[in-house]
């Protein structure tokens, strides 16, 4: 009786062991799957581009002359500025809602172009604000009594809409991704995949090098990353960095947002003031703001870039040629800013779609119909996204970051980091300690059971 007991404890014992690995089995099988990217709503990306084309269409349709720009509301609808009544109602019939305005986008056009032609003052910035129909004038720390006096004159000059203000820090590019790359020059982020059709490259900032700058993926320079064949800045603030092997390899559809995981890039447009936007870089990581200003001037240290998307998104030095996207879709790449990710600030990008343009160069997106097949896209020129209310958009859908041609490093920080897998490697460890435990003890009193046979047999 007491021998049937003992087996009956042992096969329980073996049971709930192998139940135990089978239950961590699937926590760690769930955990290394969690990577996996998923799949857009669908609809989702379309609704949100028809909405946001529609103030952007407008505006254009109506002129410069009876509008003055376009947002997305509060609650993810698109507003236009007109300057008459009758516009007004054209674009409620059209499905907006309008909102009249003093002055014109051409109006606000000639100011900016004023400002332009004024003598350069290093630290200054300025952007047209749609939904306060004037044009802001920021200027850093760095800026003098005099110069700001200066320009506060040529502003005064232009009207009463052009407003004067004083910002904290300075206005610096953010060289120093979204994984990293180094040169001699400092360290800066990986912006997006691209690509002509033959070659594979990487869109990054202008200021992180000039053409013939070798880039390394680690600090010791043993890892060639690529060179960079053209660059843009000042002017504009983007470059073609060429993969060494001419090939971006797996994954080339996803940004970097750390912790092993990313973002699967669908394609390109620009920005709506008003939207909720997502950057990603090698120092600061992912972080969130939103869209304050279309076609910024930035008066660099090094030069003057026109033609930026101003952002509530902070930056740190190392963040440069960073992306920007939202839902999915690529917006921008890192330029510079003020302020840092402890105090907040204004961060420039540079526009992905106009970078493009000007480089001949099409994204590598994922195409979610073909299964994930890798393609290049050109958006199209009027295309805008983001056009959902600001607090419900998201970076996009997840996917593993994978490096060297396979998944291996990502599926292998998956399976150790303790807040996915760490309970069901724990299981899995216990239930086998459990299984060699219950095995000894049997070996054990089998043992102890043939010595008191055979001394009884031999004694």
């Amino acid at each position: 009786m007491r021998h049937a007991r003992r087996r009956i404890v042992r096969r329980v014992a073996r049971l709930a062991a192998v139940g135990g690995l089978l239950v961590g089995g699937g926590m760690v099988g769930q955990a290394a799957m969690a990577g996996e990217p998923v799949p857009p709503a669908p609809g989702g990306l379309s609704a949100a581009q028809s909405a946001g084309e529609t103030g952007a269409a407008l505006t254009a349709r109506l002129g410069g002359d009876r509008t003055a720009g376009s947002w997305v509301g509060a609650d993810g609808r698109p507003v236009v500025a007109v300057t008459d009544r009758d516009t007004a109602a054209e674009v409620r019939a059209a499905g907006a809602e309008p909102q009249v305005v003093r002055h014109s986008m051409n109006e606000l056009r000639s100011a900016t172009a004023t400002l332009r032609a004024a003598p350069r003052v290093p630290g200054t910035a300025w952007v047209v604000d749609y939904r306060r129909n004037e044009v802001v004038v920021q200027g850093d720390r760095t800026v003098s009594a005099a110069d700001w006096s200066r320009l506060t004159r040529v502003a005064d000059g232009i009207g009463g809409f052009v407003r004067m203000e004083r910002t904290a820090g300075a206005f610096t590019t953010r060289l120093n991704g979204a994984l990293p790359i180094l040169s001699t020059g400092g360290r800066c982020s990986a912006g997006f995949n691209v690509t002509d059709g033959q070659r594979d490259f990487i869109l990054t900032a202008g200021h992180c090098g000039p053409a013939g700058t070798v880039w390394f993926a680690d600090g010791r320079a043993t890892r060639q990353l690529g060179q960079t064949e053209s660059a843009s800045f000042p002017g504009g603030d983007f470059s073609l960095v060429r993969y060494a092997s001419g090939r971006a390899g797996d994954g080339a559809d996803v940004v970097a947002i750390g912790g092993g995981n990313g973002v699967r890039i669908t394609g390109a447009a620009d920005p709506s003031v008003g939207q909720r936007v997502f950057r990603s870089g090698s120092t600061s990581g992912l972080r969130d703001g939103k869209v304050t200003g279309l076609n910024a001037t930035v008066n660099y240290p090094e030069g003057t870039v026109t033609g930026l998307i101003q952002t509530t998104v902070c930056a740190e030095p190392g963040d440069s040629g960073g992306p920007l996207f939202s839902e999915g879709i690529a917006l921008g790449v890192t330029s510079g800013g003020s302020g840092d990710c402890t105090t907040g600030g204004t961060t420039f990008f540079q526009p992905v779609t106009k970078a493009l343009e000007a480089l001949g160069v099409k994204l590598i997106v994922s195409d979610a119909a073909a299964g994930g097949a890798r393609q290049g896209a050109t958006p199209s020129a009027g295309a805008t996204q983001g056009a959902i209310a600001p607090g419900a958009a998201s970076p996009g859908s997840s996917a593993p970051v994978t490096g060297g041609g396979t998944g291996e490093p990502a599926l292998l920080s998956r399976l150790t980091d303790t807040r996915n897998a760490g309970p069901g490697l724990l299981i899995v460890a216990g239930s086998l300690v459990a299984l060699v435990a219950t095995r000894y003890i049997r070996d054990e009193q089998d043992r102890r059971a043939y010595r008191r046979h055979y001394s009884a047999s031999w004694g």
